[in-house]
């Protein structure tokens, strides 16, 4: 499964350098020189991609991306790509999401950190076996993580991803164990 760990921002400079919004936990682990990244170019991409970087030759995204090197300014990466050395072609890239294999993720050490992928598509019940739907992704928000869940008869509602809410994550019996306030999911 490929799990988007930045996106592409605008060009930084005129020497093919452009600025990446951070999607992962650990950075310094996921953006080290070396790393290879399979790209993908959003469907609803509405930045307008400017000139193309020779005129009259049309520029495909390539479907991977090799960092070369990266420096932290103001929260954001600022990155250079291999063969990326100009800034209209750094403009082709603006938009594209940068993707790991989740196979080559390491688990976590602490036992209560779960990566997202681990979660989606898990049960959500209560402890007496009521099921309430499925986890259909984590929502990262500023005061605490939230658990979409996609409720058993249709909709969609919020957990906070919190162990009085939360106390059980059985990533081997496929299941969330909740304990939810009252009227929480009708909200």
């Amino acid at each position: 499964m490929l799990l988007v760990v930045g996106q592409i921002g605008k060009p930084h400079g005129i020497r093919g350098e452009v600025s990446v919004v951070v999607r992962t936990d650990e950075p310094e682990e996921r953006f080290v020189p070396g790393s290879v990244f399979v790209t993908e170019v959003p469907r609803d991409r509405r930045v307008s991609t400017g000139p193309a970087a020779v005129p009259g030759v049309k520029f495909d995204v390539p479907k991977q991306l090799v960092l070369e090197s990266i420096r932290w300014h103001q929260g954001r990466g600022i990155a250079v790509f291999e063969n990326i050395y100009d800034r209209n072609v750094a403009e082709e890239l603006r938009g594209v999401f940068l993707q790991v294999d989740s196979d080559e993720l390491t688990p976590p050490d602490d036992p209560d950190e779960f990566h997202d992928h681990q979660l989606v598509g898990l049960r959500v019940e209560s402890a007496d076996g009521t099921v309430h739907g499925s986890v259909e992704r984590i929502d990262h928000a500023p005061s605490s993580d939230l658990i979409v869940l996609k409720k058993t008869g249709g909709g969609t509602a919020l957990i906070p991803f919190v162990s009085a809410i939360v106390p059980t994550v059985d990533l081997a019996g496929g299941r969330v164990v909740v304990d939810l306030p009252e009227g929480l999911l009708d909200l």
